[in-house]
């Protein structure tokens, strides 16, 4: 065990020398291995020693120890043990090699004793870097998709939907092109935006069959050289068993270890979910906009009320937010993209980037999700007065008159309507195309919500 000090830390240090080494050798940007993805590794190390005792590869005393000294590991109490880079070996083997380091140093620790457990032939037994760091990832997807993701999509998917059914009465305008439209209910504009989050819900969980496969039992080119009969279904049951997911061995080791389909699978659906989301959030920004010199249909919480210079105003700050993060998953779900087609031969040499990039995709997305919901969604309100002075103008009321009078003669009573600043009604009566009793009876916005039957002619 090194007795020197992280500089992030007072407490010694665990790692040896290989962390050492890739500190050196890889000191690049600031950007390190995901917490989720070591604690999945710990997983990982926790079940693989509990397999090597279960085939005698390991003895009772060294694989308790092991299995204690993991346990602090998916706990998170020795997250400052974990410093290397991303930019490391496209394989991942310095991470690998550091949690080997620091569950032997721990392990000894708790033995006792100093050389007893060793990094590679105990920590490391039956495994190899290209087996065990994908296992690690798709491990750490899937937790934080079950437990992260999904939940917090579930729930501004709800309350959007809650939205819907509290707005279903109020008439408003439509846009398209960002123009005047037909009208339709405010509750139908967020019902559209509610199942938007349901396809991306439904699309996520579609790929998570294919991250339940664990490539474990493979070791270093797919074959399982160095691991024993059953080692790779014993693994997994005892994964399945500790986190309570559906996990099953990989029908083909040598795929997903040289490609990580999977992974690219995953950010596309998350992809989609982003400009889903981008698109919810820039409406809302929009529809917000205001209070008095924009659309002001809806009115935003004052979370934060005052810019910097001009007192009491009310940003779209959640809003922003969202819309910054998508930005942020889109970039990644590029990265992911380009890195997943670098599988040469027998193996990805892009691992530890993906692992970055779809870890802090799912992070950003699930803690964008919760606060949007909890700080804009949820208390956002209707301004059913702005909404009805902007019914009472629209000229595209005017589309329920196309069957009346003709699509021409619709066209003209809006331009004139327009040029004039006048209103619809008083244009169609002035043309005598149609009495005032019968353009109140053909113009109803609450009548032009769905689809209607043809007048008789």
């Amino acid at each position: 065990m090194d007795k020197t000090h992280s500089s992030a830390s007072s407490q010694t240090v665990h790692w040896a020398g290989q962390t050492k080494s890739a500190l050196t050798f890889f000191s690049i940007g600031c950007e390190k291995i995901p917490p989720e993805l070591i604690h999945a590794y710990g997983i990982v190390k926790l079940c693989a020693a509990k397999t090597n005792q279960k085939q005698g590869l390991l003895d009772g005393r060294r694989a308790e120890a092991i299995i204690q000294a993991a346990t602090q590991i998916i706990a998170g109490e020795l997250d400052d043990q974990f410093p290397l880079s991303i930019w490391q070996s496209g394989s991942g083997t310095q991470t690998n090699m550091n949690i080997n380091e620091v569950l032997a140093s721990v392990a000894n620790s708790l033995l006792k004793a100093e050389y007893e457990v060793h990094a590679n032939d105990h920590c490391n037994c039956g495994q190899s870097t290209n087996d065990s760091f994908p296992t690690a990832l798709h491990i750490a997807i899937v937790l934080q998709l079950q437990h992260k993701l999904l939940p917090a999509l579930g729930d501004l998917q709800t309350t959007l939907s809650q939205k819907a059914s509290q707005w279903r009465h109020i008439i408003k305008t439509g846009r398209t092109h960002l123009q005047d439209a037909t009208p339709l209910t405010l509750g139908q504009e967020f019902s559209g935006y509610a199942a938007q989050l349901a396809y991306g819900n439904e699309l996520i969980k579609q790929c998570l069959p294919a991250l339940h496969e664990l490539t474990m039992g493979g070791t270093a080119v797919g074959t399982g050289l160095n691991t024993t009969p059953g080692f790779a279904e014993a693994f997994v049951h005892h994964v399945s068993e500790l986190t309570q997911q559906p996990f099953a061995t990989s029908r083909n080791c040598f795929a997903t270890q040289a490609a990580h389909d999977a992974v690219v699978q995953l950010s596309g659906s998350l992809n989609t979910l982003a400009v889903a989301l981008n698109k919810i959030a820039n409406d809302i920004r929009l529809l917000a906009s205001g209070p008095r010199c924009g659309l002001g249909e809806l009115k935003l919480p004052a979370n934060e009320p005052g810019s910097s210079i001009m007192p009491g105003k009310v940003n779209p700050s959640q809003c922003e937010m969202v819309a910054m993060v998508c930005a942020q998953v889109m970039g990644n779900h590029t990265t992911i993209s380009f890195a997943g087609a670098q599988g040469q031969l027998e193996l990805n040499t892009f691992k530890p980037v993906m692992a970055y990039n779809i870890l802090q995709s799912i992070r950003l997305l699930a803690d964008a999700m919760a606060s949007f919901e909890r700080y804009c969604i949820k208390d956002i309100q209707a301004n059913e007065q702005r909404i009805n002075e902007f019914m009472d103008k629209s000229l595209m009321l005017v589309t329920a008159l196309t069957p009346h009078i003709g699509y021409d003669n619709a066209a003209a009573i809006a331009n004139q309507a327009h040029q004039r600043n006048t209103s619809l009604r008083e244009e169609v009566i002035k043309s005598g195309l149609l009495t005032a009793e019968e353009f109140d009876a053909f113009v109803q916005p609450e009548q032009m919500l769905a689809p209607q039957r043809k007048p008789e002619r």
